[in-house]
């Protein structure tokens, strides 16, 4: 930015500190990111990237989020400007990426070319995402997402394939319909991780839009966990659950609930009768409960529920969350 914009933005700030007494914080907020971009601008010329008005912005006429820039600068980012924001002052800027593309910019949904149409002919689809600074982790939120289903026997990825690798997490691998469920992946000490989809077949259609967010840190939770919930009550699934769906193979992640103020105890009970059921597990000769049904005999852990290879393992920790290890 040279100093003429630099002198407009600071004509602007004294207009609008004028009105100090009238403003809310968001708007106090939006000052501070001018003083700080001209401050940057004097020190770094060759930067002309604009800091983001609003961190988060809603565009009227769909339900993503994007971030509050001046309509330039979000052209400037290869992003599409919406509805206003900051008072008129800039435009709510969404940011997309689709097959062979790099992503640069936080809070970028990944689809496939085709959408919001289907995808139905066999291709390899790969993304790369460059780790801005400070961040430690990805949170991917899976919007729309259909592949196709797994082996039917086995459980294995076989037709379609969702992986994400480079990072310091366990390479996730996964397909099937997994809409509204999200993930977390350490992204610490690593300059850019790759999500590649394969498509086996031109038999079955498929969607997707991911929400890819840069995280700093994690208030809360460990570092190892996967997927985190919070509030009082929720429900959680296995990747693939749904009409149809089929458990997926080699799925071994944490799974962590905050726990909230005045609360001691977590509840885990089935949402339905035929809602939790893994692997026939090795209970006692003289036990009476049913298999699969999710409940238990208060037993010690042994070596025979150890011989189980799929299981829940529920651990209680006392820093501030609790952990499912599925």
């Amino acid at each position: 930015m040279n100093w003429v914009v630099s002198k407009q933005l600071m004509l602007w700030l004294m207009a609008l500190l004028l009105m100090l007494p009238f403003v809310n914080g968001t708007i106090l907020k939006w000052f501070k990111s001018l003083i700080n971009h001209s401050n940057l601008s004097k020190k770094n010329s060759g930067n002309n990237h604009l800091l983001p008005v609003i961190d988060f912005c809603l565009p009227n006429d769909f339900g993503r989020t994007g971030q509050c820039l001046l309509k330039n600068v979000c052209k400037k980012l290869h992003g599409e400007s919406y509805s206003a924001c900051a008072y008129d002052i800039g435009k709510c800027c969404v940011f997309t990426a689709t097959c062979n593309d790099v992503i640069t910019n936080n809070n970028t949904y990944f689809v496939n070319p085709t959408f919001p149409g289907v995808l139905n002919n066999k291709s390899e689809c790969e993304l790369r995402i460059n780790i801005l600074n400070y961040v430690r982790h990805l949170r991917l939120d899976f919007v729309n997402f259909n592949l196709a289903q797994p082996n039917r026997t086995t459980g294995v990825c076989v037709m379609d394939k969702f992986v994400i690798t480079g990072g310091s997490s366990r390479h996730l691998l996964i397909c099937g319909n997994n809409t509204g469920q999200h993930m977390y992946y350490d992204v610490h000490n690593t300059k850019n991780v790759t999500i590649k989809i394969s498509l086996g077949s031109a038999n079955y259609s498929r969607m997707w839009e991911i929400k890819i967010t840069q995280v700093k840190s994690l208030l809360w939770a460990s570092e190892d966990c996967v997927q985190q919930f919070q509030g009082i009550n929720g429900t959680i699934q296995t990747m693939n659950y749904g009409i149809n769906g089929r458990h997926l193979a080699d799925q071994s992640y944490f799974i962590c609930i905050k726990q909230e103020k005045n609360m001691c105890s977590i509840v885990y009970q089935p949402c339905n009768k035929i809602s939790f059921k893994i692997e026939t597990p090795l209970l006692s000769a003289d036990t009476e409960l049913e298999e699969g049904s999710g409940e238990s005999d208060n037993l010690a852990y042994t070596d025979s529920y150890a011989n189980c290879k799929d299981r829940v393992s529920i651990n209680c920790k006392t820093d501030g969350f609790l952990t499912v290890c599925c």
